[in-house]
């Protein structure tokens, strides 16, 4: 047993369940500050009921997060201690500040905002819950900083065999980090924007708690609306710079074997890493790779076959995951947009349209797994792009070991998991407490 695919597959395992509540965690407190900032304005218990709702099924998500979270960082300790100890001056910086300022900063906010209904101004209670929204998407920050060094490595120099950190400006401003942060955050928040509206979809469908859902789900699509097409314009961003600093990813997320100028953009293929070259190619877009990658329809797009075998990705897992990340990003700008234009004040009356919402509530969730498929998966053979391979960065543990807390892992998540999300749609199809409660 190979302790570093193990270990690999542990990680991977850990980071793609703890992230089915993180991005949710992010938007949707940020929407919650809002609702209870019209509440704490214009003193419409409408509003109100929003913030109690939303932010219930809000605190069930964040207990799942805080509790899928820890055991990442010891990961760095157990499974990857190489790497921490090659890194660690710069990689542990990052993370330090993230858990002794943003999220104990969160966790305090969030006892305030718990237990202060009644001790507090409506304002007062309202302002804690943007401090506990700041303070959370403050946390990704430096987590998506982290991940930023990662995939693009900056100041740092290499000293008595580990990489030291000479200049922290640099590493906070990592261009790559930057563009991770600007994606991940409105992201977040078009998940959450899906989720209030499909949850809300179902209740409108019933004709359950009509104004509570109706102003829940308008003020969504249009969080949903501005966030779907924001993120499509980032990522074309984040495209460029992958193509300039991680060339092999873009190679890969394409599928695109053969070094070319005026590279097309293969719709879909099946890839054959044995035989350097797709078996099967259907519809192709010419001098589009060109353009996305470099804003030119010239441009030469280096292929894999340019780069050793050793330092190339695993091209299947990150073709189909940028695909399906582009794929669904596409759906949701279509099914915000078409809501937001023609059914917007015609809610009550588009059951077929509330139908697809309601069902479209995991489109989210598999556009950003399969996105964090494409940027991890895609940096591999890499730990840190360019300067530490996986492979040495795994602690000098025996397989069994890892196989072992792998099977707890799953058998402890997958527990939880099912906790939780009774919890959620449990109170998700219960809808607002009544008025005396």
């Amino acid at each position: 047993m190979d302790p570093v695919f193990l270990s690999r597959l542990q990680f991977a395992a850990a980071t793609m369940f703890h992230f089915l509540f993180v991005p949710l965690t992010l938007g949707l407190s940020l929407i919650i500050a809002y609702m209870e900032t019209k509440y704490a304005k214009t003193g419409e218990e409408v509003y109100l009921k929003m913030t109690k709702f939303w932010g219930k099924l809000f605190l069930v998500n964040f207990a799942l997060g805080v509790v899928t979270g820890i055991t990442l960082e010891f990961q760095f300790g157990t499974n990857w201690s190489r790497y921490s100890e090659y890194v660690g001056d710069v990689f542990g910086s990052l993370l330090a500040i993230e858990a002794s300022v943003a999220f104990f900063l969160e966790s305090t906010f969030i006892g305030i905002w718990i237990f202060g209904w009644k001790k507090l101004s409506a304002k007062a209670h309202a302002t804690v819950m943007w401090l506990v929204a700041g303070a959370g998407n403050l946390s990704a920050v430096w987590i998506l900083l982290a991940n930023g060094f990662m995939q693009h490595p900056v100041g740092y120099t290499i000293n008595n065999g580990r990489a030291e950190l000479v200049d922290f400006l640099a590493v906070i401003t990592n261009k790559h980090g930057l563009l991770e942060i600007f994606h991940v955050v409105p992201a977040s928040l078009l998940l959450a924007a899906f989720f209030i509206m499909g949850i809300s979809a179902y209740h409108l469908l019933k004709k359950q708690h009509v104004e509570v859902f109706h102003k829940s789900f308008r003020m969504a699509l249009v969080v949903g609306f501005v966030c779907s097409i924001f993120v499509a314009i980032e990522g074309d961003l984040h495209g460029t710079n992958v193509s300039a600093t991680q060339p092999a990813k873009l190679a890969a997320m394409e599928a695109h074997w053969e070094t070319t100028k005026r590279a097309p953009i293969i719709l879909f293929a099946i890839p054959s890493e044995e035989q350097e070259k797709n078996l099967v190619e259907i519809g192709s877009i010419p001098g589009m790779l060109s353009l996305l990658g470099y804003h030119d329809f010239n441009a030469e797009v280096k292929g894999l076959r340019d780069f050793p075998k050793d330092e190339r990705p695993p091209v299947l897992p990150t073709f189909i995951g940028f695909r399906t990340m582009v794929g669904l990003g596409t759906l949701m700008i279509l099914l915000t947009s078409y809501g937001f234009i023609l059914r917007r004040n015609k809610l009550l009356e588009s059951p077929t349209y509330l139908k697809i919402m309601m069902f479209a509530i995991p489109a989210p969730y598999i556009a950003m797994e399969s996105g964090w498929i494409v940027a991890e998966v895609g940096r591999q053979p890499w730990i840190v792009y360019g300067l530490m391979r996986t492979s040495q960065a795994a602690s000098p543990i025996d397989g069994i070991q890892v196989l072992i807390s792998l099977i707890a892992f799953i058998l402890v998540y997958g527990l939880l998991g099912a906790v939780g999300y009774y919890l959620i749609v449990k109170f998700a199809k219960k809808g607002p407490e009544p008025e005396t409660e």
